[in-house]
Formats: C-alpha cells, sequence, structure tokens
C-alpha cells in the first residue's frame, strides 16, 4: 500500500515478538475492548476538548476515526499503526503532523494496554516506528511530547536516547484542562544505522531534562 508521499508500508513491521502494522477497519472491535477495560489507566493521557467533555474512550465507534486515519495515510498526512505481541493487538501508535517543505518532521504518540506495559513492546513499537519514518517516507525529524507526570511514558524515551527540547507550557487539552508537555527528538543525522540498534545497544539513562 503507498502513501500520499509514495512510501510503501510493508504488511508488518517486526522485532522479535512484537510488531507495528498499519491499522485496519476490522481491528475497531479489540482497540474499543481495549480502550474500555483501560479505561483507568489511560484518561489521564487522553485528549480532551475545551468547553465540550465528548464521549469518554471506548463509548463510541472507532470505524470513523480509523477511516480517517487512513485517508490521512493516503495523503501522506499521518501513518496510523496498531501495535502487536504474539501477533495480537495491544495498542495503538500513530505518526501524525507529517510536514514536508523545509521540515520534515513528524510528531508520535502511542497507548498500549496496561497489562503489557513493563515488556519492551512500546520502546521496539516506537524504535520500529521511527525507522519507518526516516528509511520510508524520508523524513528528517520525528518527536514525541509527553506530559511531565507521565512516568510510564517518559521511559520508553529515555530507552531510546531521544534528545530533550524543552517544556511547552499548557499545551495540549487533556483529561480535562490544558497540560504542559515536554519535548523530545531525534534527527536522521542522530541515528546512523537504526533506532532499534540502538535501543537494543544502548543502556539507558535519564533525558537531559532540568
Amino acid at each position: 500500500m503507498l502513501g500520499g508521499d509514495g512510501a510503501e508500508l510493508p504488511s508488518a513491521l517486526s522485532a522479535g515478538r512484537v510488531g507495528i502494522r498499519l491499522i485496519r477497519r476490522r481491528d475497531a472491535r479489540v482497540l474499543e475492548q481495549l480502550l474500555r477495560s483501560n479505561r483507568a489507566w489511560l484518561s489521564p493521557w487522553e485528549a480532551t476538548y475545551p468547553g465540550n467533555p465528548g464521549p469518554t474512550p471506548g463509548d463510541v465507534s472507532l470505524k470513523p476515526a480509523i477511516k480517517r486515519m487512513r485517508q490521512q495515510f493516503s495523503e501522506g498526512r499521518g501513518v496510523p499503526f496498531v501495535v502487536t505481541y504474539d501477533g495480537d493487538v495491544v495498542g495503538q501508535l500513530s505518526a501524525s503532523d507529517i510536514s514536508r517543505g523545509a521540515l520534515w518532521s513528524a510528531s508520535v504518540g502511542y497507548w498500549i494496554d496496561g497489562a503489557h506495559a513493563g515488556k519492551n513492546i512500546t520502546p521496539t513499537a516506537v524504535a520500529l516506528a521511527i525507522d519507518y519514518l526516516f528509511v520510508s517516507v524520508g523524513l528528517n525529524r520525528v518527536e514525541i511530547c509527553i506530559r511531565p507526570e507521565n512516568s510510564a511514558s517518559l521511559r520508553v524515551v529515555e530507552k531510546l536516547g531521544l534528545r530533550y527540547e524543552g517544556r511547552r507550557l499548557r499545551y495540549i487539552h487533556i483529561d480535562g484542562a490544558w497540560r504542559d508537555h515536554d519535548s523530545f527528538a531525534v534527527t536522521r543525522e542522530e541515528a546512523p544505522g537504526s533506532m532499534l540498534a540502538r535501543l537494543e545497544t544502548r543502556a539507558p539513562t535519564e533525558p537531559g531534562r532540568p
């Protein structure tokens, strides 16, 4: 399948027991089940809309959202993945806001089933996605923005060795209020070889945050 930028997405990308693949409409049911069962785990980090609480994640069908994400992929504006472990869907990862022109950048966001946290699934999935964005899509830079309170997500960028770029005050509306986010990034020049190899060989260290 080709995105709007001409980048071909293989049927699946994998490393050991962890994989990512393009989201499908039939993934809606399992993702909805995961969102419902992980409501307490995920709700502190879910995007919300100012003045409009809207439906709780898992209360609505994801099929329209998946259709929009696949349309963005066909237009070259995003790449929506599911995360798999031993072939089972355990989470979701998206590369969004893909920019061309003079920027050639994207933002990555992700979530995973709480029962599968702590198994190095998310860092591996993010590494696979960044390698795809650098090699197949040809981007120069990938960014991940994380709430300072989200220790589990911060461990992901620590393991990957992403560079801390600063704090964005009241950046995104999360869980009912405007929340600060810490920005981490990596450029293709900073990760010669592959992010996956970097993850497998790099000893985790504290990111360069104040």
